[in-house]
């Protein structure tokens, strides 16, 4: 796979990660005020990050040979493509006395934080094709 498609790809996941993550802390920041309600967060990147690691290892490493499928197999290879985002319910922390634990600036400032990376993952997925376009002219 060439580096052009997997950074387009790993943008299109990041932008579609980031509508994700908004719809999650709109969805918090609505029942900010709902009694017992717990917040909701997305978890990502570690998934990704375990399973980009595991694929530069297998490029890296040694190959266990089986000569039967019964043997153990030792291919550890995850496929990036494969990992999709997780939403994780906090049931750990309580803020307020009606037992919801969404703070509302928090989730504000999730939803701008959110917006502005959305926005920057544009302007390089913009440039990715705009490098591209220039080679082709």
């Amino acid at each position: 796979m060439n580096s052009f498609y997997k950074t387009t790809d790993l943008l299109h996941r990041a932008m579609d990660l980031s509508t994700l993550r908004y719809s999650v802390s709109a969805n918090n920041l609505a029942n900010s005020e709902v009694p017992e309600f717990k917040r909701t967060y997305v978890n990502f990147e570690s998934e990704l990050k375990r399973a980009l690691e595991s694929e530069e290892k297998a490029k890296n490493g040694f190959q266990l040979l089986t000569s039967d499928e019964r043997h153990i197999s030792g291919k550890t290879i995850i496929d990036y493509k494969t990992v999709e985002p997780r939403r994780v319910l906090d049931y750990t922390t309580t803020a307020k006395a009606n037992g919801n634990n969404v703070d509302p600036e928090e989730e504000a400032m999730e939803i701008l934080k959110i917006q502005l990376n959305y926005q920057m993952l544009t302007q390089i997925q913009n440039f990715q094709y705009s490098q591209v376009n220039s080679v082709l002219k």
